[in-house]
């Protein structure tokens, strides 16, 4: 009898774990409804040196922390389904090109693009490379999401000069990552500890 229950309870349960949470706009919230996120953020901030607040403004962004995001459909003469406008997909948008790059430099062939922690630490790889390749800081949350977005040679061409509406986003991306960094000030210490959970 039990064996019957077994089955749905499981998928309920990680169809559970892949919402996103319930606050995102607030970076301590989204931390104690979901402290195995804060875990893999740390641990993606000691292996690659990227603030936590930055990478999880930029995931905000691509994914509104949804484990399966999509990016747009493309379609043929206007109207005709005819696929999706990239390969992006989980919750860091990583492309197919991308994602296969870091799986073999540093994220192992079982990395999962819908797997929060995976992602994580594929944007702090990300990140890291940004800083070696151009120079760009990891607490420069406006020229980090540039990179990301345009690619390191798009970047380096200067190819969001034409984009201005990529680099108002990007001012948003910039705008969250401080006020992420604001909140987690304020409870960085007790998350850390670990002294709210029951």
């Amino acid at each position: 009898m039990f064996r019957h229950l077994a089955a749905p309870l499981v998928l309920l349960l990680c169809g559970c774990a892949a919402t996103p949470p319930s606050d995102p706009e607030n970076l301590c919230e989204i931390f104690r409804e979901k402290p195995d996120w804060h875990d893999a953020a740390l641990r993606m901030q000691k292996k690659w040196g990227a603030p936590v607040p930055v990478p999880m403004a930029m995931m905000y962004q691509e994914s509104s922390f949804r484990h399966d995001a999509l990016p747009p459909r493309d379609y043929l003469l206007g109207f005709i389904p005819w696929g999706r406008v990239s390969s992006a997909y989980g919750y860091a948008q990583a492309k197919d090109e991308t994602w296969a790059d870091y799986k073999r430099e540093a994220g192992g062939w079982t990395s999962s693009r819908d797997d929060f922690a995976d992602a994580m630490d594929f944007m702090g790889w990300y990140m890291n490379k940004t800083q070696r390749i151009n120079g760009v800081s990891k607490w420069d949350a406006y020229g980090q999401y540039l990179n990301y977005h345009e690619g390191w040679t798009g970047y380096r061409n200067r190819s969001y000069e034409r984009k201005s509406w990529l680099k108002k986003v990007s001012q948003r991306v910039q705008a969250r990552a401080q006020r992420f960094a604001a909140q987690y000030r304020q409870c960085e210490g007790e998350l850390t500890r670990g002294g709210w959970f029951w």
